[in-house]
């Protein structure tokens, strides 16, 4: 992959793949479409870089192995959930690039749905901040005196609006959603959400891990009308993964996730100021190394399997 080029941003990371034309770049992904589109009808290759992002910034700084790690924990996830994907194939046989096997995915082409579907089990974050305000997330009125990391009653659905790449995904209500995409097709994907949520959060359970929220994404298949997941699935990168034995209510719970970059980055020690508008400078090798290891370990804690 290409050194990152500050005056393009990381669309100049995507690499150049024999068969397919980069069309996007994400905060992580990049997006490519088949030159012979009678071999891959309908298609697209996800490909998964090893950036990362904090802040609504992403950083100079990429994590060896992440983007491998997202994708075959999204696979994993993938064959666990009772929930039709967007995955046509992973192997060079079924047309990804040899140097791109491990973090690509031939994937159906999906018509997306403008939503970031999000499911709550637990209290944290944004749903935390207007939850101390209101005693609400995303007009959701719940019960008094819950913490941060309080379990919820039941899980529930908050939707958010997507970003432009940089900018920060706003909170919105059901009845948003109802507005963008019709009463049938939020009713499904508020249903579809917390059915994932539920599957997976058992699932996590048994493995000693909290699933305290969860975003997916969803499009149309042009093919089966269906409704259908897409991009990544429960990641630490769209996900929530506590411990649960040191889960304790009223503090912030350590997650398997990109916290030692959060925490580094507005520390004393890396010297940004958040509200400037920098940049952020390069990660020390020491929390490139520790981010990179707790991938892994959410990697082999939930699919019981050694990351290689």
């Amino acid at each position: 992959m290409a050194a990152f080029d500050a005056s393009k941003g990381f669309a100049a990371q995507a690499p150049v793949l024999e068969g397919w034309t980069h069309v996007y770049s994400g905060k992580v992904r990049d997006l490519y479409e088949p030159q012979d589109e009678q071999a891959f009808p309908d298609a697209v290759l996800v490909v998964a870089s090893d950036r990362i992002s904090a802040y609504d910034h992403v950083l100079s700084s990429t994590i060896p192995d992440k983007g491998r790690v997202l994708t075959q924990l999204s696979l994993w996830w993938f064959e666990q959930l009772s929930v039709p994907n967007h995955v046509l194939g992973t192997t060079v046989e079924d047309g990804v690039p040899a140097e791109v096997v491990g973090r690509a995915m031939v994937c159906r082409r999906l018509e997306m749905y403008p939503v970031e579907c999000i499911a709550r089990g637990y209290l944290t974050g944004s749903g935390l901040a207007e939850y101390r305000e209101h005693g609400t997330v995303c007009a959701i009125r719940l019960p008094e005196g819950l913490e941060d990391g309080s379990r919820l009653p039941e899980a529930v659905f908050t939707p958010s609006a997507k970003a432009e790449v940089g900018e920060h995904d706003e909170n919105i209500t059901y009845e948003d959603v109802t507005g963008m995409v019709g009463d049938d097709a939020a009713a499904r994907l508020r249903d579809l959400t917390l059915a994932i949520y539920r599957e997976a959060e058992g699932i996590a359970r048994e493995r000693g891990i909290i699933l305290a929220d969860t975003k997916v994404e969803f499009g149309l298949d042009p093919v089966t009308g269906e409704i259908t997941l897409g991009d990544e699935v429960l990641t630490p990168d769209s996900s929530r993964f506590w411990d649960a034995s040191t889960w304790e209510p009223g503090r912030a719970q350590p997650s398997f996730d990109k916290q030692y970059v959060r925490d580094w980055l507005t520390s004393a020690e890396s010297g940004w100021d958040r509200s400037s508008g920098d940049e952020p400078p390069a990660l020390p090798a020491d929390v490139v190394e520790r981010t990179r290891a707790r991938y892994v370990e959410a990697y082999e804690r939930l699919t019981g399997r050694a990351f290689a």
